[in-house]
């Protein structure tokens, strides 16, 4: 019977790492995909004849598709109210 018990506390204990791990890889992919998200883009040559008020437009989409994308990944789970309000807030210069 003693047998027994002790496989039952393993595999409960095996589980429990399981768990855990699983976690950390999880908010470790998080913190990945937040970096990405703050790393500048890499420089792009710009053509000189492209008019400025066409470069706003593309600013402001970038904006607002990044945070369509936080919003997407807090409805997820991926991302939790405080993580999802610093993330919005650094990206609209609060932060």
């Amino acid at each position: 019977m003693v047998g027994g018990g002790a496989y039952v506390a393993g595999k409960h204990r095996a589980r429990s790492q399981d768990a855990e791990a699983e976690q950390q890889d999880s908010q470790d992919e998080r913190i990945s995909a937040l970096e990405q998200q703050q790393q500048p883009a890499p420089a792009a040559p710009a053509p000189a004849a492209a008019p400025a008020a066409a470069a706003a437009p593309a600013a402001g989409g970038s904006i607002v598709d990044k945070l369509k994308e936080l919003t997407d990944m807090k409805a997820s789970g991926a991302l939790s109210d405080q993580e999802f309000e610093q993330a919005k807030a650094q990206l609209l210069g609060g932060g």
